[in-house]
């Protein structure tokens, strides 16, 4: 009969079974992650914070019905700038007859019924025939010729509204270049794939001063926030992964935010030190050690990011524990939401609200995370999200002291999906 041995007892076989039991813990977590991302309904994968707030927020119909009056509001404006045509509809003759006297001879009555309707009237493509006039002296001997249409390059055959519709299409529509191919197909205007390769190459060529000038604006800000997203990158061997490093930062409140993508095919700490080397500020990141170049004591400040902290706890949710933790980063978000309704962001009011409210929810989460951090392994989801919350705690809780500091680098501007179409090497 097999005897149980006492929690003191210590032996090799003890040890290396507890290694594998937490190896075991990690590899089921990291396949369930897998799994949910994968194969997971949109309900089990992590929700926007917006979502969030409004689904904890407390039932206000009045303010509710405000809200979606306001929205209708401005949809009804950007509508009434749209170019308008005025289409008239006769009546037919054959359906000029009275029905009371069956009579044939009618008048207008006013200028008619109108309806609104909105259309879509596709573009199109046209072919142009450029013919530069050609001059001959008096004297018979000099020739002059006018000059002929602006291009893109020497000898392209394609102009450059064209070029922008497909950088357009690719880099703000996120659509790949063979769907573009088969949407010109259709547009009457076969171009083949890699020729929409060289001219997205060419405008990237000849748009350079102008990432330059971009790039320049964004590191000279006070507070930059950064990440990388991995992607797929087609070249001649095989598919391989690069990295597409997003910079953000707001010259003022009042105006769209500076954006900058950078990228590079490997996620190594170059790219951050090529644009903001030498610059002083913020830089509100995740705990990713290629930012290290940059967070130095005569470079910027680290702040840390709270999305990335939440993300973390979200995938740890098959252990209950961990909603507790969701729950007090919420509380957090709650306050921005509310300053930012209010129009008082940035302000001394928004500071108070954030040394007032905000700090509470911080206190209670970092006495959660060393009151359960013994009681999860490390290698597991929940205790490696406490880890990287401890960890990253100082850089955390800047956002206390200075307004100018947001809570994360997930700009609503900034989408994810940015990198999905596909980039020639």
């Amino acid at each position: 009969m097999a005897r149980e041995l006492p929690l003191e007892h210590h032996c090799p076989w003890r040890e290396e079974a507890e290694e594998l039991r937490e190896r075991l813990t990690s590899l089921e977590a990291r396949v369930e992650k897998l799994t949910r991302s994968v194969f997971g309904k949109k309900s089990e994968k992590l929700p926007p914070v917006e979502e969030e707030l409004r689904r904890n927020a407390p039932a206000d119909t009045e303010q509710a019905a405000a809200a979606a009056l306001k929205r209708r509001r401005e949809r009804a404006e950007v509508k009434k700038a749209l170019p308008s045509r005025t289409v008239l509809h006769p009546v037919p003759e054959e359906l000029r007859r009275c029905p009371r006297c069956q009579g044939t001879d009618f008048t207008p009555l006013g200028p008619g019924r109108a309806s609104v309707l909105y259309e879509y009237v596709p573009g199109y493509f046209e072919k142009q025939v450029h013919v530069r006039q050609t001059l001959l002296c008096a004297c018979a001997e000099g020739v002059i010729t006018a000059e002929g249409p602006p291009r893109v390059a020497e000898k392209t055959g394609y102009g450059p509204g064209l070029i922008a519709q497909l950088v357009t299409a690719k880099c703000a529509d996120s659509m790949p270049l063979y769907r573009l191919e088969k949407s010109l197909a259709r547009d009457g205007v076969p171009v083949a794939r890699s020729t929409l390769t060289d001219l997205f190459h060419r405008a990237a060529t000849e748009l350079a001063p102008i990432t330059e000038c971009l790039l320049a604006r964004v590191a000279e800000q006070e507070v930059v926030q950064g990440d990388e997203t991995p992607m797929k990158v087609q070249a001649p061997e095989k598919t391989r992964t690069g990295y597409l490093w997003t910079f953000l930062a707001e010259e003022d409140t009042t105006q769209d935010a500076l954006i900058a993508y950078c990228f590079s095919p490997t996620r190594a700490g170059t790219t951050p030190a090529e644009v903001l080397g030498g610059t002083q500020g913020a830089l509100v990141v995740d705990a990713y050690t290629g930012y290290n170049r940059v967070t130095t004591p005569e470079g910027r400040t680290r702040v840390g990011c709270w999305a990335h902290v939440r993300r973390r706890f979200f995938e740890a949710l098959p252990n209950p524990a961990a909603q507790e933790a969701l729950r007090l980063i919420l509380a957090l978000y709650r306050v921005e939401a509310a300053v930012k309704e209010a129009g008082l962001t940035r302000t001394a009011t928004h500071l108070a609200l954030r040394q007032a409210q905000s700090a509470a929810a911080p206190e209670a989460l970092h006495a959660w995370l060393e009151q359960n951090k013994p009681l999860h392994p490390p290698r597991g989801p929940l205790g490696g999200a406490i880890a990287y919350a401890l960890s990253q705690w100082d850089a955390l809780t800047r956002f206390i002291e200075d307004v100018r500091l947001p809570l994360d680098n997930n700009a609503p501007c900034v989408r994810e999906d940015v990198a999905s179409a596909d980039v020639p090497s």
